[in-house]
């Protein structure tokens, strides 16, 4: 299409999940003009548009976290009070889990998250100095030498297309798209033992080798009535194939135990609903508990369906050889097999009365905004990265590869914290899962930094770390305080006259920066020894539970990848 729309701004971030909201928000509070594109109607990435509750960490509710992500949460449990009808005692509840799910201290409902990011941005909307374009994606970028000198991106319900330039570029999107279309030096996929020395990497860097990605969607149960969704196209081969490293089809209640990587079965209910906690796939994600709220208006729970039998590992969506149609048909099988596992739940999936089916479990598209209950994107895992001026490599953080209460590495260059167990998913390569111990972790300076490229920086699953590192610095909190160290990278760049490298390249720069960072803005750039060091299943009683210990000391097996 010719004759695009043309506008200028100070930083353009390209992908409107958490982490380019919180890169837009940091910018804008310290006074740049942005510009923050957003391929559906929806801001929030992978808490809302994707409907994945937050996975957090043990300290979450301690003062270790940035102050925008705490902000974030302590405005959705607020939304709950002012808008639904809580019980007395959870409404009283300092705490407030409206879901009392297994998986966070704070489950809630993906459209909640919208309104409060919405309520956060309002301010700097309505002066004008956020712009938010919905419905946008990147479909070029123009270059010279070392820089981004604009990015042209198409509205997707009209086609109209609108160039964009500006002194940073934030590559904000789901799968690092912005690094294809620019030719910003990445990693697809697994590195080799020999790339990165890692104990858990790959004999042989392997592109193919990614997180599988899922399709979620939200669930009530209304035992007695009929919901059954159509039966997929796919439905047979997601109910009689069995992959080599599963223990048998998805289409089933097993799964892997990632404590001893065997077999286990894992139904949808065990017990009483209305419990607390039930290591059941019912509460493990649990987003709203009829018990937090008013009997006479809310009488169901609602589960997000997020469990390891949708995974989707048959393709990846990018790499060599994946074009647009091949993405396009992955993300339909994705689709299908998540639908597919919905049919076999309420039809065929064994009771514990020696029964079949649930036909009352039923969708609930007003959560999702879609048409048919799925959520609208698909969940990812794992992005294209940039090959960056350092690498976090597992044995910087898994407490496995660390000397014993060393805890892990120290960056003196550090622009946040985070942690969460190195967490990977079965790939697309045939390959099971990898799940290590970590020590609560820094974000570095130099990981967020491109090799090349000078006005160019990554502000969510795309910055320097492996394929197994990535495992750890993909969650909620983790994404938020990358994409927050973006926005004051941009905005300190811009104010001093500074490009990123140059931050990176100079001490005194550096140290000025994170003056910034944890002066006028208040971020933790360092965890207390006592918590550097602490490995997560030894935290204090009332953390969150670590999902697995670490595997044994040898390196994963290679499995040929599925026809």
């Amino acid at each position: 299409m010719t004759g695009a729309a043309e506008r200028t701004t100070d930083l353009l971030v390209v992908g409107g999940g958490l982490g380019g909201v919180a890169a837009a928000l940091t910018a804008a509070r310290l006074g740049r003009q942005v510009i923050l594109s957003e391929e559906t109607n929806w801001l929030g990435g992978q808490l809302t548009a994707q409907a994945v509750p937050s996975d957090e960490h043990p300290w979450i509710e301690t003062r270790h976290i940035s102050p925008g992500y705490r902000e974030l949460r302590d405005r959705i449990r607020d939304y709950y009070r002012r808008n639904y009808p809580l019980r007395d005692t959870a409404a009283a509840d300092p705490t407030l889990n409206p879901g009392l799910g297994n998986v966070s201290r704070l489950c809630h409902e993906p459209r909640v998250g919208v309104a409060v990011i919405d309520e956060m941005l309002m301010r700097y909307v309505s002066a004008g100095r956020i712009t938010v374009l919905y419905h946008h994606v990147p479909v070029a970028a123009a270059t010279d030498g070392d820089r981004i000198t604009a990015v042209t991106l198409e509205n997707r319900r009209t086609g109209h297309r609108l160039t964009v330039t500006a002194a940073l570029v934030a590559d904000a999107t789901e799968l690092g798209d912005l690094l294809e279309l620019a030719g910003v030096e990445h990693v697809v996929g697994a590195e080799s033992q020999d790339d990165t020395g890692e104990r858990y990497a790959a004999p042989v860097a392997d592109p193919t080798d990614q997180q599988a990605v899922t399709w979620c969607f939200p669930l009530e149960y209304r035992p007695g009535e009929e919901h059954v969704v159509d039966r997929p196209a796919s439905y047979d081969h997601w109910k009689n194939h069995v992959d080599p490293f599963w223990p048998g089809p998805q289409l089933s209640w097993e799964k892997i135990d990632i404590h001893t990587m065997a077999g286990k079965v894992n139904r949808i209910f065990e017990g009483d609903m209305d419990a607390v906690r039930l290591p059941d796939l019912w509460h493990f994600r649990r987003i709203r508990a009829r018990t937090q709220f008013q009997p006479d208006l809310v009488d169901t729970d609602i589960t997000l369906v997020n469990w390891p039998n949708i995974d989707y590992w048959e393709a990846p969506l990018v790499g060599p050889g994946i074009d647009e149609a091949a993405r396009q048909r992955a993300l339909l099988r994705c689709r299908e097999l998540s639908l597919s596992y919905l049919h076999w739940m309420q039809t065929e999936a064994p009771r514990p009365d020696g029964g079949h089916g649930y036909p009352g479990l039923r969708l609930r598209p007003d959560l999702t905004d879609t048409d048919d209950g799925l959520a609208k994107s698909v969940y990812v895992r794992e992005s294209r990265r940039i090959r960056a001026r350092f690498t976090v490599l597992e044995h910087h953080v898994a407490v496995t590869d660390r000397p014993e209460g060393a805890g892990s590495q120290v960056f003196t260059d550090a622009v946040g914290v985070g942690h969460y167990n190195i967490d990977l998913h079965p790939s697309t390569a045939g390959i099971n899962y990898v799940n290590l111990e970590c020590y609560p972790f820094q974000i570095p300076l130099g990981a967020l930094i491109p090799i090349r490229v000078r006005n160019l920086l990554p502000a969510n699953k795309n910055i320097g770390t492996t394929h197994i590192t990535n495992g750890c610095y993909r969650l909620h909190p983790v994404e938020w305080s990358i994409g927050e160290a973006v926005g004051a990278l941009a905005a300190y760049c811009l104010s001093g006259g500074h490009e990123p490298a140059a931050v990176a390249d100079s001490a005194a720069l550096t140290s000025d920066f994170q003056g910034l960072l944890a002066g006028t803005l208040g971020i933790p750039l360092a965890w207390p020894d006592e918590i550097r060091r602490t490995r997560p299943s030894q935290a204090a009683k009332g953390a969150t539970p670590l999902l697995a210990p670490p595997l044994p000391r040898t390196p994963r097996p290679q499995i040929a990848r599925p026809a």
